[in-house]
């Protein structure tokens, strides 16, 4: 329940108004007039005032991203209430909205069995939501970051369940030419030093075409240490690392140092990128929009630290790499025709990841690691088995555990989209339109077993016939790999109608029509070892033919409806309601229609189905106080059926990881953000978030769910933002100082019960202190002033506990430039 001291917090937050999620272009640097300001936003498909529109939306102005340092996906994330993410470094993130949490899968399957989010992520008009996999793109020459919480599926469709975090790039214009850069240079305690260099330029090239060009190269420090260690197989960790169907009468166990990999601050990071665009005005009425954008995102390292080894500090024994490039061209064709708005916008993603991850943990877990690891004593095995005999050893031993992970992934989607919108000034008004979407999710999943080289184990090769994208036999090493194709297809119809029954009081009529086909293609491979020739002589599985498994894809259709009610109490005041549902789509289990291997569970279904949100929410926007305070909040309760809930059960069930729709929940919670220009000179913001999230029903048939009653993980009940920034002039300079402090309270780590722990609540601060004098400004800051250590996401992905945190406490020196 939200507690007296909570609900002080909370309305502390309120009273002094919102700070990282207030919706509006925000305090300029220098001294202003105390009426708050607001943005624009397209929330609604439509350019609206973010006052007038009946919907909940929180952004963060370009301003408001300048003030706060904005630069990648985590920096933007923990300045919104009610916004969590579970993840393990740049581009491996879960995004949550509302308390709509299930704890992520991991990055080394997300491609081959990974859901989709049930958070949508844009980059202006283009869907760009991957399983487990968030596009980072860093923020540079942003216009704004919004959010909309809750089921946004009738405008923007599949996965847009809990809701949709949009990036709006700023776009080119003939008003002007426009240039400047930012630079900056930190220092992490006990960690390494970090530098990033931005730029851009608007240039009016004639009276009716401009282009505009953003540059970035951001250089991220590591802080966290690979400290050395040894790794040796221990049986009373994990019994099966010494049985493999014999009992061997002497075992001897080999150790697998990582003094190779040892190395102070190792998870360094780089954003390097571009974007360029060009807009074309062909007539008074119509314009055209092409924009490219790319960006390399590298990392070494992990982000998580293992509390049992040390603070900040983890032993790895495989390389951890990661390169994730993308790159994607957008056009938007828009004009009127009459009164009619016309747009036609399409865009092309492409999305090449690749990634190295140490995974000698799964020797802890494994069911069938003595298999993979060590040799055998019985001379028996040689007739039964057809072991090689050189394998055959007087005493059991056990090999080099090292295990790793080398992946590659290639994500492509094709949107198009056209839509047709009726003027605001009329008593109603409509925006009806089409969208088609195409993704394809191409996964090579390599897991590298380095003792299988040395036990005779067969060249690992795809199975004939099998739909693969790489027909080559595996390297030396590669124990199992998954060879995937993920397809999505879906063809839409949506609209919403609005009409105006007196001045004050309109209703919302909103529809989508979806049809959808998924497909899942190619196989998984074991390679052969002791069984090699043998009467086991299924080493994998084609999913075109096996399991129940087939050629056919997987087909959805539905409506998604959206009612809202809003009344205009005064100029400044507006309430509404919405009731809205949501949907994610489902898809295939790789792990599927195997027989079970323990007769206590059943057997996993083949498919997994789409699960359905329904929202209620009531909510308001008001400028009080002569519009200096502004207070934007709403009121909501989710029920959510049929949760497709992850898990991976290395031995009793179907060996791999599935999904099962287990669950059933509902959550009630309030969210609201303000801004007070208290003086010429000050402005509070703040916000805040709390989530009574419970499971309400558990029908999971494989998967052991935590009870009922239990808290959705991930989700801190309460969580706020509070925000001062001061601006005073000093003879030439605009001066200014700012304080900003995160809390989030503790949260559970995940909805299995075995993998399920408590998260600490934490409490974060920030300070900055700046001049600026005609185009040039300088700022101080510092991140984490108090070098809080918060537990972000706990999880045992590699099968040892560790811990996300955030970055230690960083000092910075900004320098900027801006030319209008």
């Amino acid at each position: 329940m939200l507690t007296p001291r909570k609900l002080s917090i909370a309305i502390l937050s309120a009273l002094t108004a919102s700070g990282a999620v207030q919706a509006q272009d925000d305090a300029p640097t220098t001294p202003s007039t105390k009426e708050v300001e607001t943005i624009t936003v397209t929330a609604a498909k439509r350019t609206q005032n973010i006052q007038e529109a009946p919907v909940a939306v929180q952004a963060l102005g370009e301003r408001t991203l300048k003030a706060l340092g904005v630069g990648n996906f985590d920096d933007y994330v923990r300045y919104m209430p009610n916004v969590s993410a579970g993840g393990r470094g740049p581009g491996q993130s879960s995004v949550y909205i509302r308390g709509m949490a299930i704890q992520p899968i991991t990055v080394m399957l997300s491609g081959a069995q990974g859901t989709m989010p049930n958070v949508a992520l844009y980059l202006d008009e283009q869907p760009v939501t991957a399983p487990g996999r968030n596009l980072d793109v860093y923020v540079t020459d942003i216009e704004r970051v919004e959010v909309l919480p809750g089921p946004q599926g009738t405008l923007f469709g599949a996965s847009s369940q809990a809701g949709t975090v949009r990036l709006i790039t700023k776009k080119p214009r003939l008003d002007g030419f426009e240039a400047g850069f930012k630079a900056s240079l930190e220092s992490t305690k006990s960690g390494e030093m970090s530098n990033a260099v931005e730029s851009y330029i608007n240039l009016p090239i004639t009276n009716d075409f401009a282009v505009r060009g953003a540059f970035y190269s951001v250089q991220r420090g590591g802080y966290i240490d690979n400290v050395a260690g040894e790794f040796t197989l221990d049986p009373t960790v994990n019994p099966d690392s010494a049985v493999a169907g014999v009992v061997p009468d002497d075992t001897l166990y080999t150790s697998v140092s990582n003094v190779h990999l040892v190395e102070k601050d190792f998870n360094d990071s780089f954003y390097q990128g571009f974007r360029l665009g060009a807009r074309y005005w062909i007539a008074e009425d119509w314009e055209l929009l092409v924009q490219h954008t790319q960006q390399q995102l590298g990392a070494d390292g992990v982000f998580d630290y293992d509390p049992e080894v040390g603070d900040l500090q983890v032993q790895r024994y495989f390389p951890d790499e990661l390169e994730d490039t993308f790159g994607q061209t957008s056009w938007t064709l828009k004009g009127r025709l009459g009164a009619l708005e016309m747009v036609y916008t399409g865009a092309y993603l492409d999305r090449e990841v690749e990634q190295s991850i140490d995974y000698t943990g799964y020797n802890n877990s494994g069911g069938f690691i003595a298999y993979y690891t060590c040799t055998y004593t019985n001379p028996d095995y040689i007739v039964n088995y057809g072991i090689d005999p050189t394998l055959i050893t007087e005493n059991r031993q056990c090999l080099d555990p090292t295990k790793g992970f080398k992946g590659f992934q290639e994500h492509s989607r094709q949107t198009h989209e056209f839509r047709v919108s009726t003027p605001d000034y009329e008593k109603w008004r409509a925006v009806a339109g089409v969208f088609m979407d195409k993704v394809d999710i191409e996964t090579q999943d390599d897991f590298i077993y380095t003792a299988t080289q040395h036990l005779g184990f067969a060249p690992n090769a795809p199975i004939s016939g099998a739909n693969n994208i790489n027909p080559d036999t595996r390297p030396a090493g590669v124990a199992f790999f998954n060879d995937i194709t993920r397809t999505e297809e879906q063809v839409a119809l949506f609209g919403e109608f609005t009409y105006k029954f007196t001045d004050k009081f309109s209703a919302t009529l909103g529809l989508r029509y979806y049809d959808m086909e998924s497909d899942y293609t190619g196989s998984s491979n074991f390679a052969d070892g002791i069984f090699q020739g043998s009467k086991n002589t299924d080493r994998g599985r084609d999913y075109d033919a096996s399991g129940g498994h087939s050629e056919e894809p997987l087909k959805a259709d539905d409506w998604i409806p959206k009612v809202n009610l809003s009344y205009q109490a005064t100029k400044d005041v507006l309430f509404y309601a919405t009731y809205s549902e949501g949907f994610r789509p489902g898809g295939f289990n790789r792990g599927g229609g195997i027989p079970s291997a323990n007769p206590d569970f059943p057997t996993v279904g083949v498919t997994y189905q789409t699960d359905d949100v329904t929202n209620y929410e009531f909510g308001w926007k008001s400028l009080l106080l002569d519009r200096t305070l502004r207070f934007n909040g709403n009121l909501y309760y989710v029920e959510w059926s049929d949760m497709q809930v992850s898990r991976f059960d290395p031995q009793n069930v179907s060996i791999l990881t599935f999904i099962e729709n287990a669950a059933d929940s509902e959550i009630r919670g309030i969210e609201a953000d303000m801004v007070w220009n208290a003086t010429d000179n000050l402005t509070l913001y703040g916000a805040f978030s709390y989530n009574d999230t419970e499971l309400t029903s558990v029908s999971a048939q494989v998967i052991e769910m935590a009870p009922v009653g239990s808290e959705l993980p991930l989700t801190p009940k309460f969580q706020s933002t509070l925000r001062a920034r001061y601006a005073w002039y000093a003879g030439e300079y605009d001066a200014y100082w700012q304080v900003a402090a995160q809390y989030a309270d503790d949260a559970w780590s995940s909805i299995v019960a075995a993998d399920r722990k408590r998260q600490d609540s934490y409490l974060t601060a920030d300070a900055s202190l700046g001049v600026r004098k005609d185009q040039w400004g300088v700022e101080l800051y510092i991140q984490n002033l108090t070098d809080e250590r918060a537990d972000l996401f706990i999880n045992d992905q590699d099968d040892i506990t560790r811990i996300s945190t955030n970055r230690p406490r960083t000092i910075g020196l900004r320098l900027t430039y801006d030319y209008f």
